[in-house]
């Protein structure tokens, strides 16, 4: 039996992912800052799928912690998804740094840290599918939210260069970009419903991916597109934008 490793496993998506990989037969074991707070979905899951399930302590921002925490995992993982990320408010980040470094550090420093780790060991073990749940924001720069943006470009410039790096030892590396996701995370943003995904169909679209071996998928399948046309705005255009 496989083990999928969760690392901030409260999230929406996280649950989703947790739900998904247990009812194809993998063990779970899901991280979060407060593993209490798991105690609910832990026996949920156990029950539902009949397969191990454990929860555990993971802080993204504890970078000295981050040997540890993956050293002490018992079984180590088979699969590795980032999901922990912080949408933070783009206006506070404009003029406080600790905010601005908050959204930085959660999603982009703290995966780094423990990806490090993980792609260590893979290579070495020669096997392992490490997944990143980044995001369209980091497609292209927008005013609305530019700190989040360009902390999650990060993360998909080193999930590129991880999947570079480690294909030759035969590791798969997976770049997950969702788009407008209805979630705790958004609850009150004014989502269009045409192009925002629900948590499942988000967790649908990673598992089918990972079993297909694929290198990068959009969620929904539509913002591969969307995408494509944003990135192609002549810039004397774009800036004049409102996004």
């Amino acid at each position: 039996m496989k083990n999928v490793l969760i690392l901030g496993a409260v999230s929406d998506i996280a649950q989703a992912l947790a739900h998904k990989y247990g009812q194809e037969g993998y063990s779970l074991t899901l991280a979060a800052r407060k593993a209490s707070r798991l105690d609910e979905a832990v026996t949920d899951l156990q029950i539902r799928y009949r397969v191990p399930v454990q929860a555990v302590e993971f802080d993204a921002l504890a970078f000295d912690g981050h040997a540890g925490f993956y050293a002490s995992l018992a079984p180590q993982p088979d699969v590795v998804i980032v999901v922990f990320g912080y949408l933070g408010e783009q206006k506070k980040a404009e003029h406080d740094f600790a905010e601005a470094k908050a959204i930085i550090d959660t999603n982009y420093t703290g995966v780094v840290s423990i990806l490090n780790i993980v792609a260590n060991d893979f290579e070495r073990r020669r096997a392992g599918t490490i997944i990143g749940i980044s995001s369209v924001a980091g497609d292209r720069g927008r005013g609305s939210n530019y700190v989040y943006g360009s902390a999650k470009a990060g993360f998909t410039a080193y999930l590129s260069g991880l999947r570079n790096r480690l294909a030759k030892a035969g590791v798969h590396v997976l770049t997950v970009k969702p788009g407008f996701v209805r979630t705790k995370m958004t609850a009150g943003l004014p989502l269009p419903g045409p192009v925002t995904a629900r948590p499942e169909q988000v967790a649908a679209d990673v598992f089918k991916a990972d079993r297909g071996k694929a290198n990068q998928v959009y969620s929904l399948w539509m913002w591969r597109y969307v995408m494509l046309i944003i990135r192609h705005i002549p810039e004397p255009i774009f800036k004049r934008m409102s996004l």
